[in-house]
């Protein structure tokens, strides 16, 4: 049996979100506390699908690249199953289109020193793959001064297991973690109790760093446009869904 949410949606994050007005009126915000971003020498950045590292913690980067801090991020799938259903282009084709425009994100961000690691684990069997992506990413963690992945309670099967396994891969490197969220602010509302805002804290992004970020995620053009006319070639992040990852600020939870 599946689990339906309150509006009939078995999927929370395909049900209605919350709109971005009402998360920018949260009072909220001013009870989060800001962390200071290093200084670090190296930062590890795990994303479960190309574009996650930029929504969720793009802002960040750019500022940690500025910083001089050598950035790696880790891309566990390639993100071709974004539309599978889609005859204007293959897994394949999808594949390197992702791939192409991390690189493409990452230099709009100034970060186009960073190294990008690709684990090519299926897109959407993250949870199978689990304890290799762990010990690919302790590999990588060693001797870093931080771990940064998505929310382990993010309700996205992959973007959870990424957190689960970039958790684990600090733990055992002896290295902090963070954890940033990407559609809880779709399937959230202000004061969520599912959410851990004790943990929570601000990243302040400054207007050219906004900037950075805003350019960045344009690059994502496969995710934010339309691949073609068609029902199943639609944009995975129409604008309403894009407004909560262009806020002068950015969350992680520590």
């Amino acid at each position: 049996m599946t689990a339906t949410s309150d509006d009939g949606f078995a999927d929370p994050i395909q049900a209605p979100g919350t709109p971005e007005a009402v998360w920018q009126a949260w009072p909220g915000w001013a009870g989060l506390p800001e962390t200071p971003l290093g200084p670090f020498g190296r930062v590890v950045v795990v994303a479960a699908h190309p574009d996650d590292e930029v929504l969720g913690f793009g802002g960040a980067i750019a500022l940690l690249s500025a910083s001089g801090t050598e950035v790696t991020v880790v891309a566990v799938t390639d993100g071709e199953g974004s539309h599978p259903g889609s005859d204007v282009m293959t897994a394949r084709d999808l594949a390197e289109l992702r791939t192409a425009e991390t690189r493409a994100a990452l230099a709009e961000l100034g970060a186009t020193d960073a190294t990008v690691v690709r684990l090519e684990v299926p897109d959407t069997r993250v949870e199978a793959y689990e304890d290799e992506v762990a010990a690919r990413i302790a590999g990588l963690a060693a001797g870093a001064d931080l771990v940064v992945a998505p929310w382990t309670g993010d309700v996205h099967g992959d973007h959870e297991a990424a957190g689960r396994a970039a958790v684990c891969a600090a733990a055992s490197a002896g290295v902090a973690c963070w954890l940033y969220p990407v559609w809880m602010w779709h399937w959230a509302a202000p004061d969520d109790p599912r959410v851990p805002w004790r943990r929570a804290a601000l990243i302040r992004l400054p207007p050219e760093v906004l900037g950075r970020k805003r350019a960045a995620v344009r690059r994502f053009v496969s995710q934010t446009a339309p691949l073609g006319p068609g029902r199943d070639d639609a944009a995975v992040l129409p604008p309403e869904e894009l407004a909560h990852h262009l806020r002068d600020r950015e969350v992680v939870f520590r």
